[in-house]
C-alpha cells in the first residue's frame, strides 16, 4: 500500500475527561487510491478513522481498516447509519435514516435489519416489533398511515400466525392468518354488531362457521369464498322464549388488552438473540454491502385488508360451541354459492323441543366424509409407515437420471425393498412408528409416470408426506371395502388394494403407460404409485395412489357415480347427506355443453372405453362432480327444450364470449379465448393436456370466464362448462301439455374410476346368477364389450348432442 502523506503531523490538546491529566491527539491524513484517510490517535493507541471513498463517507471505530465497533456512515445520496459494527458490516444497535426521510432505530446482524427495532415510515405508518434480513418476522404491531392497526405475528414481512386487526372505522378482527390474508379460525366483528365465528380462506368466510346479526338472529352453517354454500340452521331473531342467547365463551391468542406496550417490547427485546453473519472482506463493504435499501425496507406499501361490514375477513374463537334456549321457530336451509334454494321452517314447542336442545359445534359442521389421522387411530401407524416408504422412494429415484422404460421395468419383479426399523439403520432414518417392511412395486416406471402427468417430486412428497396435517382418512370406504387416504392438499387419494386388483394393476400396468402416453387428454385414473407395508407380524397392506379428480378451487355441490346400468343404482334418500356421491337412477339433469368440447369429450370417452374393453376392465363408472355457478347468475328460467342451447358460430376474428339463441337466459358461464398469461397453466393432479378449443368461438382455444372469480383454464374433464337442464314435473308446472326445465349454468369436472375389476370366471357366475333374477340389460355385471357399449350409449343420454 502506498500511503502519501497530505501535510506534516499535528498535536492538538484536549481535556482529559477522566481528569488525569491531558489528552494528545495526533492526527493523520493520507490517500490510498481513490480513498481519503484520516487516523486519530491518541496516547493510548486507540484509533478512530474517517474515510471517504466516491463521496461516502464513515467516521468510526476499525478494526485491521475495515469498520468494527461504533461509527457513522453517511453515504452520497443521504442516507445515514450510526451504531454498532463488526467486521465491516452493520451488527448491534443502531439508527438509519434514508433519503426517502424513512428512519429504523434497532438492532442490526450482518449488515440487516435482523432483530427488534421501530420503523417509520414517510408516509407516517409505523411498525414497531422483530426483524428478520429486513422483513417483519415475528411478533410486531404497525400503525397504518388510515390509522388501521395490526398487532401479533409476522413472517417474510406479512402478516401469518395469530393476530389482531382494528379497522379505524371501528371493525375487528382476532384470528389466525397466512400470507398476509385472514386464514384458518377467526372471529370478525363489524362496527354494526354482526359477528362472525369461524373458518377463513385468503381473506373469505370459508368452511364453518356461525353469523350473529344485530337482531340477535343465528345462522350456522358453510361458507365458500364469502358465500352461504351447503346446509345450515338459521334461529330468526326472538324465535325463544328467553331472550338470553350466547355463543361461548371467546378465546384469543391475542385480547384487545394485549397491545403491544414500550415495557413489553423491551421484554421482547431482550429475549431475543442477535445472528452474525460471515464475516466479509472491507471491498465488499464499500462496494454496497453494508447498505440497506431504503425500497427494500422502508417503502412498504400500505395494505388496507377491508373495513366495511362486507369485507371478507375472519375472526378466531373458543371451541366454537354455541348454545340456544328454549328455540321455538328453526329454518332448515341449503344455498348454492349465496344463493338460497331450499328452506324448511319448523316450528316447536319451547318445553318439548327443549329435552331435545341440541349444542351445535363449529367442527360438526365440516364435512363428514374424511376425517384426520390422529395419534392413537387405527390408521396412524399406517400413515407414517406409508408418508416414510414414499419420501424413501421418490428421494432415493429423483437424483437418477430419467431414461425410458424397459420391459424389466414392468412386473412383480420390478421392485424396491427396504426394512425400516424403529430406531433407524444406515440407509433409514428413526421414527415413531412400528418396525415395517416397504415395497414398492415398479419404481421406474412411476417415476416415469410422474414426469409424464408433469408432477414435480417436492411438491408430491410435500403433499403426502409434508405438512402437520397428515392424511385424512375418508369415512366412506364403500362396497370392496378398501380404505380410502385424502392427502392435506387434497390433491391426491391414497387407496388400499386387494391382492386381486394389485395383479390386475401390474398386469395392465405396460399398456396403461402406453395408453397414457399416447393421449394427453384420457380421462381414466392418474396412478403415481403402487407400494406394500408388511408388519413384522406379516401383515401386509397395499396402497395406490391417484390423482383427487375434484381438486379444484371451485366448491363441488353434487358428485355422481355413472356406470350406465339401473338395477341397484339409486341411493337411500334418508342417506343423503352433503358430500354423499349419488348414482344412476339419482340423476335429474342432462347437460348440454359447446360443440367442439362435447366432441372432444366422447372421442376421449369412445378412446378409453376401447382400452378397458381390450384389458377385460369392467365395472369402471364415470365420477362427475357439478358445480352450479352462483350466485346471480344461477338459472331457474323455465324454457322449452328445443330453444335450448343454439351455438351460433361468431367470426374467426372475434375474441369475444360465446352466445347463443336469445330465447336463452344471459349466461353466468362465458367461453373467452384463451391467454395464457390470464390463467394458471399448471397442470393438477388430474389432468395435464392442452387447453381445448370451442365451436362457440371460432374453433379457438378457450378458458372458462366466470364473473368474480379468475379465469380457468378448459380442459377435458376439468373446468368444463355446461347447462343442466332439470325437467319440471307437470305438477309443479301445471301444464300437462308443455314441457318445461329449470336451466341452471354449471362447472363440470369428470374421469373414469374403478378400473381394475377384470371379467374373471366369479364375475361370470355372478352374471349367471343375477341375469335369472334380473333384466341382463340393467344389472351392472356384463362382459367388457357390451358392458362398454351400453356405458357410452347412457352417456350420450346424459350429455345429449345438440341438433
Amino acid at each position: 500500500m502506498k500511503i502519501e502523506f497530505l501535510n506534516s503531523e499535528s498535536d492538538t490538546v484536549v481535556p482529559n475527561s477522566d481528569r488525569s491529566g491531558i489528552l494528545l491527539i495526533r492526527k493523520y491524513r493520507f490517500s490510498v487510491g481513490f480513498c481519503k484517510i484520516s487516523l486519530d490517535l491518541d496516547r493510548f493507541n486507540r484509533m478512530s478513522i474517517e474515510i471517504v471513498l466516491n463521496g461516502d463517507v464513515y467516521f468510526g471505530d476499525v478494526k485491521g481498516m475495515i469498520p468494527h465497533g461504533k461509527g457513522k456512515y453517511t453515504w452520497s445520496d443521504g442516507t445515514v447509519y450510526e451504531g454498532c459494527w463488526e467486521e465491516g458490516k452493520m451488527t448491534g444497535d443502531g439508527r438509519i435514516t434514508w433519503s426517502s426521510g424513512a428512519s429504523y432505530e434497532g438492532d442490526f446482524s450482518g449488515g440487516y435489519l435482523d432483530g427488534f427495532g421501530k420503523l417509520t415510515n414517510p408516509d407516517g405508518s409505523i411498525y414497531i416489533g422483530s426483524w428478520r434480513l429486513n422483513n417483519q418476522h415475528g411478533l410486531g404491531r404497525k400503525q397504518y398511515i388510515n390509522s388501521d392497526v395490526y398487532d401479533g405475528s409476522w413472517k417474510e414481512g406479512v402478516h401469518e400466525g395469530n393476530g389482531k386487526y382494528a379497522w379505524a372505522n371501528g371493525n375487528l378482527y382476532i384470528g389466525n392468518w397466512k400470507g398476509g390474508s385472514m386464514c384458518g379460525r377467526g372471529v370478525m366483528k363489524w362496527l354494526n354488531g354482526d359477528l362472525f365465528d369461524g373458518h377463513w380462506s385468503n381473506g373469505y368466510r370459508h368452511g364453518s362457521g356461525v353469523y350473529r346479526f344485530a337482531d340477535g338472529s343465528y345462522y350456522f352453517g358453510m361458507w365458500t369464498k364469502g358465500l352461504k354454500d351447503g346446509q345450515g340452521m338459521f334461529y330468526p331473531a326472538g324465535s325463544r322464549s328467553r331472550s338470553s342467547r350466547r355463543i361461548g365463551k371467546t378465546k384469543v391468542l391475542l385480547s384487545p388488552s394485549s397491545s403491544f406496550s414500550s415495557d413489553r417490547f423491551k421484554d421482547m427485546k431482550r429475549s431475543i438473540s442477535r445472528s452474525l453473519s460471515e464475516k466479509i472482506s472491507i471491498n465488499g463493504f464499500f462496494r454496497d454491502s453494508g447498505r440497506i435499501s431504503s425500497k427494500r425496507v422502508s417503502l412498504e406499501e400500505d395494505r388496507r385488508i377491508g373495513g366495511s361490514a362486507h369485507a371478507n375477513t375472519d375472526i378466531l374463537s373458543d371451541e366454537g360451541e354455541s348454545e340456544v334456549d328454549d328455540i321455538t321457530v328453526v329454518c332448515e336451509r341449503e344455498y348454492i354459492q349465496g344463493v338460497l334454494i331450499k328452506e324448511i321452517t319448523k316450528n316447536h314447542d319451547g318445553p318439548s323441543y327443549k329435552r331435545e336442545q341440541p349444542k351445535f359445534h363449529i367442527e360438526e359442521m365440516k364435512r363428514k366424509s374424511s376425517a384426520d389421522i390422529f395419534k392413537g387411530h387405527k390408521s396412524y401407524y399406517l400413515m407414517l409407515n406409508l408418508q416414510l416408504g414414499i419420501r424413501y422412494t421418490v428421494g432415493k429415484l429423483t437424483p437418477v437420471p430419467l431414461r425410458e422404460v424397459r420391459h424389466s421395468d414392468f412386473g412383480e419383479r420390478a421392485r424396491l425393498r427396504m426394512y425400516f426399523p424403529k430406531k433407524g439403520s444406515q440407509l433409514t432414518p428413526p421414527h415413531s412408528s412400528v418396525d415395517f417392511y416397504w415395497k414398492d412395486y415398479c419404481p421406474m416406471v412411476f417415476r416415469n409416470l410422474r414426469e409424464l402427468f408433469k408432477l414435480d417430486a417436492a411438491e408430491y412428497m410435500m403433499s403426502i408426506c409434508g405438512g402437520d396435517d397428515g392424511l385424512r382418512e375418508l369415512s366412506s370406504p364403500g362396497k370392496s371395502g378398501s380404505i380410502f387416504y385424502l392427502s392435506h392438499d387434497d390433491k391426491f387419494f391414497i387407496k388400499t388394494l386387494r391382492t386381486s386388483e394389485l395383479k390386475v394393476l401390474l398386469k395392465m400396468l405396460p399398456s396403461y403407460y402406453n395408453h397414457v402416453q399416447a393421449h394427453d387428454n384420457t380421462l381414466i385414473t392418474k396412478f403415481y404409485g403402487i407400494h406394500e407395508i408388511t408388519l413384522k407380524c406379516g401383515k401386509k397392506v397395499q396402497f395406490v395412489v391417484m390423482g383427487n379428480m375434484f381438486y379444484t378451487e371451485l366448491r363441488i355441490h353434487r358428485r355422481y357415480d355413472l356406470k350406465g346400468s339401473h338395477q341397484g343404482r339409486s341411493t337411500n334418500k334418508d342417506d343423503i347427506k352433503e358430500g354423499t356421491t349419488l348414482k344412476d337412477l339419482d340423476l335429474a339433469y342432462d347437460f348440454h355443453m359447446d360443440k367442439s368440447l362435447r366432441d372432444a369429450l366422447f372421442k376421449q370417452i369412445h378412446l378409453d372405453c376401447a382400452f378397458l374393453e381390450s384389458q377385460q376392465i369392467i365395472d369402471y363408472s364415470l365420477l362427475l362432480g357439478l358445480h352450479f355457478r352462483a350466485p346471480e347468475h344461477l338459472k331457474a328460467h323455465l324454457v322449452a327444450p328445443d330453444a335450448f342451447h343454439r351455438p351460433q358460430k361468431t367470426p374467426a376474428n372475434d375474441s369475444s364470449t360465446c352466445h347463443t339463441d336469445l330465447s336463452i337466459p344471459p349466461k353466468g358461464l362465458l367461453l373467452v379465448t384463451h391467454e395464457p398469461s390470464s390463467v394458471n397453466t399448471a397442470p393438477g393432479p388430474h389432468s395435464r393436456g392442452s387447453t381445448m378449443r370451442a365451436y362457440s368461438v371460432g374453433d379457438k382455444e378457450v378458458d372458462l370466464l366466470l364473473p368474480g372469480t379468475a379465469r380457468l383454464r378448459v380442459q377435458l374433464g376439468v373446468n368444463m362448462p355446461a347447462q343442466a337442464n332439470h325437467k319440471v314435473s307437470q305438477d309443479i308446472s301445471g301444464s300437462p301439455d308443455a314441457e318445461l326445465f329449470e336451466v341452471y349454468d354449471v362447472v363440470l369436472y369428470l374421469g373414469l374410476i374403478d378400473i381394475l375389476q377384470e371379467y374373471n370366471m366369479r364375475k361370470k357366475i355372478e352374471h349367471a346368477y343375477k341375469s335369472v333374477r334380473h333384466d341382463p340389460m340393467s344389472i351392472s355385471v356384463a362382459d367388457p364389450k357390451f358392458y362398454s357399449k351400453r356405458f357410452c350409449s347412457f352417456l350420450e343420454k346424459v350429455f345429449p348432442a345438440d341438433i
